[in-house]
């Protein structure tokens, strides 16, 4: 079997763009739920689905259990559940496709 190598910069990268996305969907569900509370300007949901898809349900998961935001809403869990584990397998399948080395 023919296996590629990469360093470890790659896998920083990789692991920083999830990193920021679900620091980013987590902190977008901490403003709307400030907002909700104070009657003020909402993000629109399309966004949290869009930063699902991109790799931040595991974020969005995070902020409904802590920040209790969007409980109620079952395609929220839904969605975030499913892109969570869609995300972590695609991180496994990267990483099985290639030998990590680090340094």
């Amino acid at each position: 079997m023919n296996e590629m190598h990469f360093n470890g910069t790659v896998f920083a990268i990789l692991m920083g763009y999830y990193l920021l996305i679900n620091l980013i969907i987590y902190g977008t569900m901490a403003f709307d739920k400030k907002a909700a509370i104070n009657h003020k300007r909402r993000v629109p949901e399309k966004n949290f689905y869009l930063m699902a898809i991109l790799g931040g349900g595991l974020g969005g998961l995070l902020a409904m259990m802590f920040k209790r935001h969007k409980t109620r809403h079952m395609d929220f869990v839904f969605v975030f559940t499913l892109m969570a584990i869609l995300h972590i397998l695609v991180i496994f399948f990267i990483m099985g496709k290639f030998v990590v080395t680090f340094g």
